[in-house]
This record gives structure tokens, sequence and C-alpha cells, in this order.
């Protein structure tokens, strides 16, 4: 896709001039420097894309077609309002990035300096755990049965191997991440039409919309565990850490004041350039509050068709092409992945042969997008929080390098657990989630005071973006503080 602009000659540094309007005390100032002119949407599509790739091999997939399994269609609310509210939280997360070409997580080490680390070690140990490659290659011995469970944990391996592969010897990693996304929704969207027809019979869209009736309904904790609950609303969109790396991908897109942000390259076939991830801000004045209008509608409108509106409607039609197939059939196979097994079995019996295995195929798809996504992000995340802080003034450790390195280490990590006897995929989606829902917790109060009490009034947070965000803040409060009550609970009356 050609790129927004080019990244060099837009607008000039005003040196002698540092923002005041941006906290110092821990980062370096930011220069002032002129906003970009926007530019048309189709020439910016491709961040939301990646986080829906990213996003569907998760909850969409996986843990809201097994709460279905279980519960029918009375929790499926839950996951809208999961989608809505991440919708509002990646746009304040775009809003720092488009002001400033810095990323969240910078702005977060604005405020206090120990952030940036913290997000650092979240994102590795929440979302290492390989649960989205296992995922794939479970679902492949689905296809090809002659492959033996025992070959899962290599065949996951050598997936990741290959995804380490692709992220590190592309010259422009971005450009690499944003093509083979879009061809991996372009196969699930085609999937989901074909499915919406062939197997979603009349009654099962009365169903869903029978399921209106069913808001402020939460399913049964002795049949969908809390764990499994916060994990799925964590994953009612990307999830976690995951939303945190939108400003790495809309910078990489040159969005906004991202578009003088240098790009991570392969240290191997790439330009490397050593420059500090740190960015710069632009002047409140007509002109350039002009342009940041137009960044914004033109970003909202980009997140909202491919995240949002997408995002939803694939965990809608997941989810309803499982209680069409195996709701009630489904008891007793806890939290493994034979459901997925099941449906595609239903499917070939009540379909045609050919369109159970297309299911299982598509799963393939998504959970190794989601898995590129998931390297993508523990790599982008890490590099920017190294680079920003402990190597900042290492102009021979570059976020390029940073990078690469955290990929393999990830590559390995995950790895390591699976040899371990670690392949259960749902329970490695179940710990990862958990984990990344208490996590969104903590950095909604962050956006809430970055967006809200920090940036300029000119751009920060609207009314209703506030109250979002407070909503927000309320929201992955509540179920954290039920996962955490629970568990104490549980243990305390010998039940754990």
């Amino acid at each position: 896709m050609a790129e927004v602009m080019d990244r060099r000659g837009a607008g000039e540094e005003r040196d002698d001039q540092v923002a005041t309007e941006i906290p110092s005390r821990n980062l370096p100032g930011l220069p002032y420097r002129d906003m970009p002119e926007p530019v048309p949407l189709r020439r910016i599509i491709g961040p939301g894309v990646i986080i829906l790739a990213a996003a569907i091999g998760s909850g969409e997939y996986v843990l809201w077609p097994f709460i279905t399994s279980q519960v029918g269609l009375v929790a499926l609310w839950l996951a809208v309002v999961g989608v809505v509210t991440q919708y509002f939280i990646n746009m304040e997360i775009e809003r720092y990035t488009l002001a400033t070409g810095e990323t969240a997580v910078t702005g977060f080490s604005r405020l206090w300096r120990g952030w940036g680390p913290v997000m650092m070690v979240a994102a590795f140990f929440s979302w290492g755990w390989p649960g989205w490659a296992t995922g794939a290659s479970t679902a492949l011995t689905f296809v090809f049965p002659a492959i033996s469970e025992g070959a899962i944990p290599y065949i996951t391996i050598a997936a990741l191997v290959a995804i380490g592969v692709a992220l590190t010897a592309s010259p422009v990693v971005y450009q690499v991440v944003e093509k083979t996304q879009i061809v991996f929704v372009a196969i699930i969207v085609l999937f989901l039409v074909i499915a919406s027809f062939l197997a979603i019979g009349a009654q099962d869209w009365r169903d869903l919309a029978a399921a209106a009736g069913d808001i402020g309904t939460l399913p049964d904790p002795d049949i969908i565990a809390y764990p499994v609950l916060l994990g799925a609303l964590a994953f009612a969109g990307a999830g976690g850490t995951l939303n945190l790396v939108q400003s790495n991908w809309i910078r990489d897109k040159g969005l906004g004041m991202g578009v003088h942000i240098p790009r991570i390259v392969s240290p191997l076939t790439g330009e490397e350039e050593a420059m500090v991830s740190t960015g710069y801000f632009f002047p409140q004045d007509e002109e350039n509050l002009r342009r940041w209008k137009g960044w914004w509608r033109v970003a909202n409108a980009e997140h909202f068709w491919t995240f949002g509106l997408i995002g939803a409607l694939s965990i809608i039609l997941l989810s309803l092409l499982t209680y069409a197939t195996i709701f009630g059939q489904a008891e007793g196979l806890e939290q493994g992945f034979d459901f997925v097994r099941l449906e595609g079995e239903v499917l070939q019996d009540t379909v045609a042969p050919w369109f159970g295995t297309f299911f299982w195929l598509t799963g393939v798809v998504i959970l190794l997008s989601t898995n590129l996504g998931v390297l993508d992000h523990v790599g982008r995340l890490t590099a920017d929080v190294l680079k920003v802080g402990a190597f900042r003034d290492r102009d021979s450790i570059t976020e390029s390098r940073i990078y690469a390195i955290t990929v393999w280490l990830a590559v390995l990590f995950g790895s390591v657990i699976l040899l371990s006897g670690v392949t259960q995929p749902v329970l490695l989606l179940v710990i990862s989630a958990s984990i990344n829902g208490g996590i969104m917790f903590v950095y909604s109060m962050l956006l809430w005071v970055l967006n809200g009490r920090v940036l300029p009034k000119a751009i920060r947070m609207s009314p209703l973006r506030f109250v979002m965000m407070t909503w927000a803040v309320l929201f992955f409060g509540f179920f954290s503080v039920i996962l955490i009550y629970d568990e104490v609970t549980r243990r305390l009356l010998g039940g754990g």
C-alpha cells in the first residue's frame, strides 16, 4: 500500500522551542513541529485491519464461541459492550500518538518512569503463551487426522519460527504485517459471508434477536468461570497491551505527527535509524488545529469500519454459528479445543464436507494472524520502552534491533512452554486474557489522565469520550475485582 506521505519533509522542526504543554520531567521535552495535512480515508486503511486480525483469533474464534457452546447467546451482549468499549479505548491511544508521534506507553512514562517497564513485562508474559499458534496446529489436525496430537507442539514451534522470520527479515516490518493481515481478514470475511447463508438458519437469527432481552444477565459462574469471562471481555476486540500498540502501527503508517518518526525495519535488510522514539508537538494555532481535526476525523472512521464494525460482526457471527451447530451438544467439553472439532464435524454433516474443512482452515488462518500480531506487538512495545528509556543515548542499539531480538526471545519463550507439556490452547488463552483484563483497567486510568488532563483543552477528550473512558475504568475494574475476589475466596475455602 502506498505511503501516506514522504516521512521526511512534512513540516519544519522548531529547535528553539520546546512544548511546555507535555510533561518533560521524566523524558526530554518535545520540540514544536507543524501537523501535516490529513489524507483521505482510503490512504490510511491498515492499522485497524492489523488489530482486527489480531483480535479475531482470540475472543472471536475461541473464547466467545466457547462460552456460546456452553450457555447459548445469553452473554453475547457483553461481547458487543466489550468491542464498543475497546473502540473508545483505542481511539484514546491513537489520540496521543496523532498529537505527538509518541506511543501511548511513552506518554505514560512521562507521568511516571516505571509505567513503561510495567507495560513491557505485562506484554511479554501475558502474550508469550502460544495459545494462538497452538490452536492453529490443533485445528490443522482436524483437517488432516493423520497428524498425531503429539506432533502439535512441533508444528506450533515451526509456525512460530516462520512468523519470526517473516517479521525480522522484512525491509519494512509494518508493510509485511499490514499486507499479510489484509489477506487474512479477507479470507475470514469470505467465510463469515458464506456461513451466514449456508449454516445459520432463520430460527437462529430469531434467537439472536430475542437475546437482546438478556442484556444485564451474566452467565452462571459454575458453568463459565470468572477467569474465562474476564478473558473473553478482554479479548472482545484485541485486548490488553495489544491495544496499546495501535500507537506503533498508526505511527509506522504515518498518521498525524507519526509521519515524523522512523519506522521499524529489519536489521539485516532495512535501513536503520538510531533516532529516539520520543516525538514532537504541534503549536495550537488555527491552521494546525484544522489539520488535527482532519486527522482525528479520518482516524476515527478508519478504526470504526475496520475494528469496530467488522470486529463486532465477527464475534456475533462466529458465536451464532456455534449456537446453530453445537449448542446443547458441547456440555462436558470443558476448556478444550474439542468444541471446534465438534463444530466442524456438525458443519460437515449438515452443510457439506467441504464447509466443515473450510471452517477449520479458516481457524488456522485466524489463529496464525493473531500470533503474527502478537509477536509483532510484543517486539514493538518492548523496543519502544527500552529505546526511549534504558538505551536512549546508545545510538548503536536501535529500536529495530531491540525489536528483532525481542521477537526471537518470544518465539523461544513460547517454544519452551510447548516443550514443557502445556499445549491446551484455550487454557493458554484464558491465562493470557485474565492478565490482560487487569492491565486494561490500569491503562484505561492512565489514558483518562493523559488525554483528559494533560493534553491541551483544544485536543483533549470531549465530554462523551471522557464518560466512555470513565466507563472503561469501571468496566474492567469491576470484572478484575470479581476475578480477584473469586480466586481469594476459592482458596480460602479450600476449593482452589
